[in-house]
C-alpha cells in the first residue's frame, strides 16, 4: 500500500475520479469540490489544498481524502483501515489542522492516530446524514419560488452566514455572487417577501447535491424550506440527474421534512475537533 499527496486538483482528479465516480452520491463532496477547483472555479487562497490518495500494491486507488484551506480534513466514505495512513500523511502537511470529518469508523481511527502524533484529544462535535432521493413527493406552502436575483446577493450572503457560521465566518458576498452567476440559488417569497432560500451544486456524474437550505427563525414553521427544497429537487430531476443532500442529525425537523419529500438515508458521518 502507498499514499500519494498532491496540491494539484487536476492531478488528483485524473488519479482518483475513476474510483470515486463508482458511487457519485457517496463521494459527492470530494467529487464536487475537486472538480470545481480543477476547472478554476475557486478564487486564489492563502494556502494550498492537499489531496491524498491511497493505492494498493498494484497501484489501484482504494481511498481518497482532502483538506482545503481553513477546513477540517475530509475523509468522506474512506475505509477505516486506511485512516491511520491518511492521518500520518496530513500530520506532515498540516500539523495544526483543527479537525476531521467523514465516516464514523474512519474518523475514529484517524482521531486515534492523530492523538498519538499530535498529543491532542478528539471531541465529536456534529453528526450528519447523507440522503438521496428515492421518489419525490412535493410539499406545499404559502407563496411561491423564484430564482435568485442580483438584489438578493446581500440577503443571501447574510442568511448563509447566519445559518452556517461554522463554514462562513463572515458575510461572503462572493459566495452569493457565485450562485447568482450559475443560477443555483432559489428564493421562496410569501406576500412578496423573501422568507427562505435553497441552493444546489452543479451536477457531476449525474448527481446534484441540494444545499444550503436556510429559513430565518422568524419565518420558520410555515413549510417554506420543505416546499422550496422540493422545487429545487424537481429542477435537478428534470435535467436527468439524481438528487442528494446532507442533514444535521441533531435537527429532527429537517430530517423529518426531507423524509416527507422522499429522501432516504445513505450514510452517516461525524465531525471531530481536536483540542489540547
Amino acid at each position: 500500500m502507498s499514499v500519494r499527496v498532491t496540491s494539484d486538483p487536476k492531478d488528483f482528479q485524473a488519479t482518483t475520479f475513476s474510483f470515486l465516480e463508482a458511487d457519485p452520491v457517496l463521494h459527492t463532496v470530494i467529487l464536487g469540490n475537486v472538480a470545481e477547483r480543477a476547472a478554476g472555479g475557486r478564487s486564489a487562497e492563502s494556502e494550498p489544498s492537499y489531496f491524498v490518495s491511497v493505492h494498493d500494491d498494484a497501484g489501484a486507488v482504494i481511498g481518497a481524502a482532502m483538506r482545503t484551506p481553513g477546513r477540517p480534513v475530509h475523509l468522506g466514505a474512506l475505509r477505516a483501515d486506511l485512516a491511520g495512513e491518511i492521518a500520518e500523511a496530513f500530520a506532515e502537511l498540516v500539523p495544526e489542522v483543527g479537525g476531521v470529518a467523514g465516516d464514523r469508523a474512519a474518523v475514529r481511527a484517524f482521531g486515534e492516530r492523530w492523538a498519538e502524533l499530535r498529543e491532542v484529544t478528539g471531541v465529536e462535535s456534529r453528526g450528519s446524514r447523507l440522503h438521496k432521493l428515492e421518489a419525490l413527493v412535493a410539499l406545499t406552502a404559502p407563496g411561491n419560488p423564484r430564482p435568485m436575483r442580483e438584489d438578493d446577493v446581500q440577503l443571501a450572503a447574510e442568511w448563509v452566514s447566519d445559518g452556517f457560521r461554522g463554514e462562513f465566518a463572515t458575510i461572503d458576498l462572493a459566495w452569493a455572487e457565485h450562485h447568482l452567476e450559475r443560477g443555483t440559488l432559489w428564493i421562496w417569497e410569501d406576500g412578496g417577501e423573501p422568507v427562505s432560500m435553497a441552493g444546489s451544486h452543479l451536477p457531476l456524474f449525474g448527481v446534484s447535491r441540494v444545499g444550503p437550505v436556510y429559513t430565518p427563525p422568524e419565518h420558520r414553521r410555515h413549510g417554506y424550506a420543505g416546499a422550496l427544497t422540493g422545487e429545487v429537487t424537481a429542477k435537478i430531476l428534470a435535467k436527468g440527474n439524481q438528487a442528494c443532500l446532507y442533514t444535521d442529525l441533531a435537527n429532527r425537523t429537517s430530517n423529518k421534512i426531507y423524509a416527507q419529500l422522499g429522501y432516504v438515508p445513505v450514510a452517516d458521518f461525524v465531525d471531530l475537533i481536536f483540542v489540547p
